[in-house]
């Protein structure tokens, strides 16, 4: 058994700041950056990479759906070749960043509604691994769900996430708000510990479900996101691993 902590990230625009990056940054090992659609800028995404290679920390894309007043946590509907375009620009715009840095680009995790829709609709997962495939890294995802059957089918690498500080549905799916809530720390890191030893959590109604733990997503828009990181890498530090 082996996970690493992810974080979403670099999702401040212009002179509006959004989440504690410069204290979550040292204690995780992926950076999930995000590329403009939903949050982040030129100027901030080149002062994420710039931080994460300050702290060696990995740097993933964080695509969404064009949706800036949304924060990418609407549902939208687009056809497949015009969506795999959008993903592809987002994720070019980061790589670029990362080259600029002598980085390479290590995963692309999608963002918000655009995550939810692929682990239940084919054509958008589909979508997801025609701009994916270009770049030829690991896709993250939830186990389970069309990430894992569509992802895996198309050849890609596939890291399953478990969420430390959102609630899960009684089917196993995610209960995604447009902001989120605190948590308790030790509850996040308790279930966080649970998802890498039993592949279970429990739901918002008590039920169990199956869940994957190559790595632990904390979202750094969770209002205590510093707190339930520090939480979570101390209950998970000795499940955790040098790279992915």
């Amino acid at each position: 058994m082996s996970t690493v902590i992810n974080c979403d990230m670099g999702e401040a625009f212009s002179v509006y700041k959004l989440g504690e990056d410069e204290k979550l940054m040292p204690l995780i090992s992926l950076a999930n950056v995000a590329c403009g659609f939903h949050g982040s800028d030129p100027n901030h995404m080149r002062k994420t990479v710039r931080l994460a290679k300050e702290h060696d920390v990995r740097v993933g894309a964080h695509p969404s759906f064009p949706d800036m007043q949304g924060f990418g946590r609407r549902p939208m509907v687009i056809e497949r070749e015009e969506l795999a375009n959008i993903i592809l620009y987002q994720i070019g715009a980061l790589s670029a960043f990362l080259r600029a840095e002598g980085m390479e680009l290590n995963h692309i995790k999608p963002h918000g509604a655009l995550y939810g829709m692929a682990a239940r609709n084919e054509n958008v997962a589909h979508a997801i691994c025609d701009a994916a495939e270009v770049f030829d890294v690991p896709l993250l995802g939830m186990k389970y769900t069309l990430h894992e059957k569509v992802y895996q089918e198309r050849g890609m690498a596939f890291l399953a996430e478990y969420y430390a500080d959102l609630e899960y549905n009684d089917d196993g799916s995610l209960i995604i708000t447009r902001e989120h809530d605190p948590v308790d720390p030790q509850l996040a890191a308790a279930r966080s510990v649970r998802a890498i030893e039993d592949g279970q959590t429990e739901s918002v109604n008590g039920k169990d479900v199956g869940v994957g733990s190559d790595c632990i997503c904390v979202h750094s828009d969770t209002p205590n996101a510093v707190d339930v990181a520090l939480a979570v890498r101390e209950a998970i530090q000795p499940y955790q691993i040098v790279a992915v």
